[in-house]
């Protein structure tokens, strides 16, 4: 038996339903003798929360807008419900997941009828499939993700001389695919993710009716550790008080500091204004949204990142392009001869041709400021207030999901944890 509930569970004042799927299946390996299963998805029923928390189950009301925009969202909701516990009673409940779920819903918004377009069933074609099956979804920067790994695989497919079938993606494909990577000197983390990239193809192919590979699940490739640099407070403070010969290198130098102790990304502190510091209770705060998450975001505005509008009239630095962003600071550090040998990944060319190079990450020991990128500040902040300021302080500031995925960003290991928490014992 199961059941389907709508939730309204974003902080915005208008926002799309999300849906759960609740059902109880037979265990007897459990104690209860049953598990208890539940899955959620994002609807595109879009209500305000005003409506769906205080109109939408008014029961006697004389408001005929009112009684007509009940009917119309109990309508789809009616209908989806309809949907959803039709597939359910028809799929094979051993299969059903999170990734099932969400592919029914995908497909209740988006039908695939066999007489107007055809599935694709090999790899390549599959991917342009899939991104116009998910365009309101996928945002361009993962549209472009997904296609530089179309790119990859037609590629490899002219090297191996064959169509790659979805059917195929097995630990044969693995071994050709690992093998080209490390041709092309590609790193382990970027084949990880493009691996997983892949299965999600399948998995996704496999939930519209495709044949996928038993050995589909067992393909996994391991993860490099990769050793992320950030500035200490030491060296924060000297780069604040350097000498710099050239106005664009200041500019630079100044969002810096304002990500080393705001910890956002360059796509959101880029943008800060003026227009979004509001003073409370004598307290300065910034409100905003992130770009990549979509959070409404309001953090401090520390006494550090303001003493730098302080030189402005109150004013953010000039915004600059991401890339001249990070050639800047790159500059910046090297002036303040940030100059230790420390291991880490560096984007080097990989062939002689200077003009139109073919770039890849190498991991190895490089001078600190060859490192830099315009991530340092966001991980700096997360590094050295971890320990001295709340974890869920952080993690409310620098917009993570979860305890778990912040830790991982500032790369804490157990060991880490175990030292940290010492001192509180002894």
């Amino acid at each position: 038996m199961a059941t389907v509930n709508f939730l309204y569970r974003s902080t915005r004042d208008a926002a799309y339903l999300n849906i759960r799927l609740l059902y109880r299946l037979t265990d007897s390996s459990t104690k209860e003798g049953y598990q208890d299963y539940t899955h959620g998805a994002k609807t595109q029923i879009k209500v305000t929360r005003h409506y769906w928390n205080k109109e939408h189950n008014i029961k006697r009301t004389n408001d005929i807008s009112l009684l007509n925009k009940q009917k119309k969202i109990n309508d789809q909701l009616t209908n989806l419900q309809i949907y959803v516990l039709d597939k359910f009673d028809s799929a094979d409940k051993k299969k059903i997941d999170k990734d099932w779920f969400k592919t029914i819903i995908e497909q209740y918004y988006n039908p695939v009828e066999a007489n107007k377009k055809e599935i694709p069933t090999d790899l390549v074609n599959y991917i342009d499939f899939y991104i116009e099956f998910k365009k309101h979804e996928l945002t361009p920067k993962a549209i472009k993700r997904i296609n530089v790994t179309k790119n990859k695989m037609q590629r490899l497919q002219a090297k191996i001389g064959k169509t790659i079938l979805i059917k195929d993606i097995d630990e044969n494909f693995k071994k050709e695919f690992q093998d080209y990577s490390n041709l092309e000197k590609y790193s382990q983390n970027t084949q990880q993710r493009e691996l997983v990239l892949i299965k999600t193809l399948c998995y996704h192919a496999k939930h519209l009716g495709l044949e996928t590979h038993y050995q589909l699940d067992g393909l996994k490739l391991k993860r490099q550790e990769v050793k992320h640099i950030y500035l200490t407070f030491d060296e924060i403070s000297h780069i604040k008080t350097l000498k710099l010969p050239f106005e664009h290198l200041e500019n630079a130098r100044d969002w810096l500091l304002i990500s080393c102790f705001t910890g956002q990304r360059v796509s959101d502190f880029m943008k800060f204004n003026k227009s979004m510091i509001r003073i409370k209770q004598g307290k300065h705060l910034l409100e905003f949204k992130q770009q990549k998450t979509g959070k409404l975001m309001t953090i401090p505005l520390p006494k550090e990142a303001r003493e730098v509008l302080d030189k402005r009239n109150g004013e953010f630095p000039r915004p600059i392009s991401d890339q001249k962003y990070n050639d800047y600071i790159k500059k910046v550090c090297e002036l303040a001869e940030l100059n230790e040998i420390v291991e880490g990944k560096k984007r080097i060319n990989i062939t002689p041709d200077l003009k139109k190079g073919t770039y890849r990450d190498i991991v190895g020991n490089y001078p600190k400021w060859e490192l830099v990128s315009s991530h340092i500040g966001r991980r700096s902040f997360c590094t050295n207030y971890y320990s001295k300021v709340p974890t869920s302080y952080l993690i409310a500031i620098s917009g993570h999901s979860s305890e778990k995925m912040f830790l991982n960003y500032i790369k804490k290991s157990e060991e880490d944890k175990a030292l940290d928490a010492y001192d509180y014992f002894n």
